[in-house]
């Protein structure tokens, strides 16, 4: 095993929980239970053995919470029916499902409430939400309706549904099951979730599956409106696909797994390191791992206790470790060698002379490179410690902290008038004599999909127009390739969770992290991937995997 270096880190998982083996998939009932603190409004049965009575409309016209069975246009009256009668009703019904065929919309809405299900969709749909309770009431079944409203401000339904009729395209579908602890009348529960509730405990699993064609056409239904509604009608399906896996450690969802975006657009998926990473390489074929991370504070990393980095470098077996916001001091840099172990002696560490204890970058590798430099080799841009450059045999390696635009966009002219066209051209004078990766934490936002709230922050630092046009000016367009974007180019993956607002715990994030790559290199690319499960920093670490 690779020996690695004592710098105690926190917040990892446990290393037997590695994205790159290959996970279990199961495909079953998942069990949510939801506390009482969890919850938001709820609709349910009551606790009697009686259905509730029904309630007509109120005055101004609007639907009450009640059962409620209207007659059509043509009569004003409203038909009120007592428990016993709406029970022996829907007996009836379930002695004969063939005259759910024959009910009008209206009688099915009905009958749905009564049996408590919540009444939305089409007559399509709830023909075949009927069917379906009937179907699991003879198997025995106990089902559940959740209906919960997503923290962006929109609602997420997922209720009883009909599988669309497109069975050439197959349907992504996230499901969230439960298992009720109350009795068989309790069957319908709505679950308005805020913000801070995203983070709820379970004692199950809630997966990602994506549904291939089947006979049972009325089993799985998902539809996406305004990119956020979702429809999901739970049953036994004879062929299922699992692409996503377990989202829950500990008790708790991981948040990465839930797509978290103001602005989704239909194709868009959450990133899923568990599922959307490669299989490993062979042995066989010679190939580096680089990581690059973020630290916010190399030393207030290393007090933090309940981890080690030696965790991590098991797990991920790099064999370059790039770090960026180190906010060292020369004078701390000796201390910080003399806490690494035999495997990773080679450490290169640049600080910030105009402001002590501020930005830093370093690059810490088990490979000896060729060569090292520091900075740009421009006096004004290289005060701040922003820059690191190791040359192997086959490329140049450039860790860099890019300059924030600051608060009130204070040193924008600066970052894109002067640095960024400056670290563009060094990059590509590099390029002369070999491939370069450019790494680090480059404090932009490139695309709308790349930032949960884009619209809320078109004036905010590192989601400027001006600073996107600059890292497509001075970056892509010169023939450098985002890996990331090119290997997911429809996943919606963070690098970056601000502490204020809590952003970690429901997955809203930047993504300002990347490995950008000289377009020769870009086939040679195996991996490009996120860890959103390491804590300890604001930030993510990444990963690159290449072949050599």
């Amino acid at each position: 095993m690779r020996q690695a270096f004592r710098l105690g880190l926190r917040g990892f998982a446990a290393p037997s929980l590695s994205f790159a083996a290959a996970p279990r998939f199961w495909v079953g009932r998942t069990i949510v239970s939801l506390g009482a603190s969890e919850m938001g409004s709820k609709r349910g049965m009551s606790n009697s053995s009686r259905p509730e009575p029904a309630t007509s409309e109120d005055k101004k016209g609007k639907k009450s919470k009640g059962l409620v069975a209207s007659v059509p246009s043509s009569s004003t009256s409203h038909v009120k029916e007592n428990s016993s009668e709406g029970i022996d009703e829907v007996e009836c019904i379930k002695n004969d499902v063939a005259r759910i065929d024959a009910m009008t919309f209206q009688e099915l809405r009905t009958t749905l409430r009564r049996v408590g299900i919540p009444a939305k969709g089409r007559k399509l749909d709830l023909i075949a939400a009927l069917k379906c309770y009937f179907n699991q009431e003879t198997n025995g079944d106990n089902t559940e309706a959740v209906e919960y409203q997503a923290s962006s401000g929109f609602s997420e339904y997922i209720s009883v549904s009909k599988r669309e009729e497109n069975s050439n395209e197959n349907n992504c579908v996230e499901a969230i099951s439960s298992t009720s602890k109350n009795s068989r009348m309790q069957r319908s529960k709505r679950v308005k979730q805020s913000t801070k509730e995203k983070m709820m405990k379970v004692d199950g699993t809630v997966g990602r599956s994506k549904q291939m064609q089947s006979s049972e056409t009325d089993e799985i239904a998902g539809e996406m409106m305004k990119g956020k509604i979702l429809s999901i009608s739970k049953k036994k399906v004879t062929e299922v696909c699992i692409e996503g896996a377990r989202a829950e450690v500990n008790g708790t969802i991981e948040p990465w797994t839930i797509l978290a975006h103001k602005k989704p657009q239909k194709h868009w998926v959450a990133y899923n390191p568990r599922t959307m990473r490669p299989p490993p390489l062979s042995q066989n074929v010679n190939s580096v791992k680089l990581m690059s991370w973020n630290v916010n504070g190399l030393r207030a990393l290393l007090k933090m206790k309940g981890f080690s980095a030696l965790q991590l470098a098991e797990r991920e077996k790099f064999d370059v470790l790039c770090l960026q916001e180190t906010k060292l001091q020369e004078k701390d840099v000796e201390a910080i060698k003399d806490r690494l172990i035999e495997g990773y002696e080679n450490s290169y560490w640049t600080c910030s002379v105009s402001k002590l204890g501020y930005s830093g970058t370093s690059i810490i590798s088990r490979i000896k490179p060729l060569s090292v430099t520091y900075g740009l080799g421009i006096s004004d841009h290289d005060s701040e410690g922003r820059l690191v450059t190791a040359e192997f045999d086959s490329f140049y390696l450039v860790n860099g902290y890019v300059p924030n635009s600051g608060d009130g966009l204070r040193r924008l002219t600066y970052r894109i008038s002067q640095w960024d066209p400056s670290l563009g051209n060094y990059i590509k004078e590099l390029e002369k004599s070999k491939p370069v990766i450019l790494t680090g934490d480059l404090n932009c936002a490139h695309e709308e999909i790349d930032i949960y709230d884009p619209a809320g922050n078109k004036r905010s630092a590192g989601f400027t127009i001006e600073e996107r046009e600059s890292f497509e000016t001075n970056f892509l367009s010169r023939g450098f390739v985002d890996t990331f974007r090119r290997q997911h180019p429809h996943a919606v993956g963070y690098t970056y969770w601000g502490y204020r607002h809590g952003g970690r715990k429901t997955n809203k994030g930047w993504r300002l992290d990347y490995f950008l790559v000289s377009e020769s290199m870009a086939d040679k690319v195996h991996d490009s991937y996120i860890l959103p499960d390491v804590t300890g920093s604001d930030h993510g670490p990444i990963g690159l995997i290449l072949k050599l």
